[in-house]
């Protein structure tokens, strides 16, 4: 058993601090790689595209045609942290969709019962495939293989394979946009108020992140990791404000952006500040010592699973109140977009590691990659083709990196880490875990740390 190390440094410049920029505790340097990655294409796409990817209508088009990708991100990451897969939720989000619109349009439902209609349909499906994992034992992925199959069939049997157009009230869950008040400024003065409260509650959560480490004693990341943090995502959260609120009059933030920073919010801190959300990390990380900790795997794979098809619920409605109708083919290839969101963010293929806004960082990787090679005019064939390649080279290079142990990017990063626990149990074993829970959380979190082994 090694020595206890000694308290950390909370001043100079370490690789590892910049992993817990953007993604909290369970950050990884490989999350910040995808996040400038990102600003590299964006940049990349804007000056080929002579300016077109940054200009407001393009934004706005942009967050309500992936406002459902991000959305079903943010239950998959949770799936996969726990070791699961999901391949049922493009299919359970159309079963939805043409169950809410047949409610709305043929039973004569107002919009808001049919949306708790849905949301009951989605709780129901997430139970029904949650009880299989959890209690039968079925693999998720054989489970899901079957809900994928089930619920398209569902989807065109209760439909009658027909589209089914739904009411203007409806489609402003995908099309609206937040409604202009006040005297013209030539902004939308609502855009502005909620970039300023975007604002505040940036650097009020900063502040109250690093009272509540002092409190409790927990280690900190140098003043100026908070310092960085709060001028790169103040910077963007102004500048997305200003191109969201200059757009073409009758038009701003999309709705369904405000329903995707809300679910952002709630399953962030979910994940990040319960304990809860730390279990699916630990059983995702080795549920062995897990369960031997007192966690309850069963309880925990039921509500990820459960979880997911609730969020598959709300995604189908955002797509069919975008599209204005809901029909047979909605939801094809939903779940690949999601899986890839979420292994471009930063999640481990074996589980155990991966976080919300990594996903959320992953999903815009893809949504802006797609849309600046439409706007160049790249035939979709060479876009899936695209998209492939970088899918696997992001996961290629982590696993690669992992199972090599040479020098690399990610390794640099985590190198300060590896190195404080190289004394307990096998390299490899530290490798697959840099970060699975907060330094100084629960001694479950350490055991699975030193206990987890790489998957075959």
């Amino acid at each position: 058993m090694s020595a206890t190390p000694d308290a950390p440094k909370t001043g100079g410049f370490r690789f590892r601090d910049l992993g817990k920029m953007f993604g909290g505790a369970q950050g990884t340097g490989r999350q910040v790689g995808i996040l400038g990655a990102l600003v590299v294409i964006i940049i990349f796409f804007q000056v080929v595209t002579g300016g077109l990817t940054l200009q407001p209508v393009n934004l706005i088009n942009l967050v309500n045609q992936n406002a459902y990708v991000l959305i079903l991100a943010i239950g998959m990451v949770m799936v996969i942290i726990a070791g699961h897969i999901d391949l049922s939720v493009g299919s359970v989000a159309a079963f939805v969709g043409i169950v809410v619109a047949t409610a709305m349009v043929s039973w004569h439902f107002p919009p808001g019962l049919a949306v708790v209609l849905g949301l009951l349909v989605g709780v129901v499906i997430g139970a029904w495939q949650g009880f299989w994992v959890a209690y039968v034992g079925v693999p998720a992925f054989i489970v899901t293989l079957a809900g994928m199959l089930i619920f398209r069939g569902a989807n065109q049997f209760f439909g009658n394979s027909n589209t089914v157009t739904t009411p203007d009230s409806f489609n402003q869950l995908g099309q609206g946009s937040i409604p202009d008040f006040g005297a013209d400024f030539g902004f939308s003065n609502g855009t502005l108020i909620l970039g300023l409260l975007a604002i505040v509650g940036i650097v009020v959560s900063e502040l109250r992140q690093r009272r509540t480490q002092t409190l409790m004693g927990a280690e900190k990341a140098p003043i100026w990791v908070s310092i960085v943090k709060l001028v790169v995502l103040v910077f963007v959260a102004g500048g997305a404000t200003y191109l969201f609120a200059t757009g073409r009059p009758g038009t701003s933030y999309p709705v369904s952006g405000i329903i995707l920073g809300v679910l952002v919010l709630i399953y962030s801190f979910i994940t990040r500040n319960t304990t809860f959300g730390r279990h699916i990390y630990a059983v995702g990380g080795n549920w062995h010592a897990a369960e031997l900790s007192g966690v309850k795997i069963k309880h925990i794979n039921f509500f990820v699973m459960m979880n997911m098809s609730v969020l598959a619920s709300v995604a189908g409605m955002v797509g069919v109140a975008r599209a204005g109708a809901s029909g047979p083919g909605d939801g094809t290839g939903w779940e690949l977009d999601a899986i890839a969101a979420v292994f471009i963010g930063g999640a481990a293929v074996a589980g155990g590691i991966g976080t919300i806004v990594g996903s959320i960082i992953g999903g815009l990787v893809i949504a802006v990659l797609n849309n600046g090679l439409q706007l160049e005019g790249v035939s979709h064939d060479r876009v899936q083709i695209i998209k492939g390649l970088v899918l696997l080279i992001a996961v290629g290079i982590d696993v690669y990196s992992k199972r090599s142990g040479r020098p690399s990017l990610i390794g640099m990063f985590t190198r300060n880490r590896r190195a404080a626990s190289d004394g307990d149990g096998p390299p490899n074993a530290t490798l697959d875990r840099p970060s699975i829970a907060p330094t100084g959380e629960s001694a479950e979190a350490s055991s699975r740390s030193q206990s987890t082994t790489p998957n075959a």
